[in-house]
């Protein structure tokens, strides 16, 4: 059976209705939204199994949390035995946020954040202290002009979906 992707409007208002209010509840929803009650459920229930909805959980301002500082740092590596080695390393580093393979000018970037510069030159240290790291190149972020969203594209998703009976 082939695994179901997209969403529909409902489903794109009801994420919309999630992002802008997460304490807002089931029942609030279906209220909100005109559906019943366990209409709302099933459709928040099938969107997380579907690994559309990733998390309830609550998004963390790094700045507010005394890491103000943010950058990307795109590492060349010894791949020989592959990227897992420096993941599992990054991943024990707290300052690490995000971590992608890419293709073109280096084999990772990765996201990170610091206190402040002298503390991201620690960060980048701690990052490049890996047999497996050849070489580093970061970005310092000067000011982030859009930040992580996904509510245009869920409703792109929605409005190219097909119509279902």
């Amino acid at each position: 059976m082939a695994r179901q992707t997209g969403v529909d409007d409902l489903d794109a208002r009801l994420i919309a209705l999630f992002t802008a209010d997460p304490h807002v509840g089931v029942l609030g929803a279906s209220r909100t939204l005109g559906v019943a009650r366990g209409t709302v459920q099933a459709r928040l229930d099938r969107l997380q199994e579907r690994g559309v909805i990733k998390s309830f959980a609550p998004q963390v301002d790094t700045g507010a949390l005394g890491y103000p500082v943010t950058a990307f740092c795109t590492l060349e590596i010894r791949q020989r035995q592959g990227h897992a080695p420096v993941v599992a390393h990054l991943s024990a580093i707290p300052e690490v946020l995000e971590i992608h393979s890419i293709t073109g000018v280096g084999d990772l970037v990765v996201r990170i954040v610091a206190r402040d510069n002298a503390d991201l030159g620690r960060v980048i240290d701690e990052i490049i202290d890996d047999t497996h790291v050849l070489r580093a190149n970061t970005a310092i972020c000067l000011v982030t002009h859009l930040d992580h969203r996904t509510g245009p594209l869920v409703d792109a998703a929605a409005r190219s979906a097909p119509d279902t009976p």
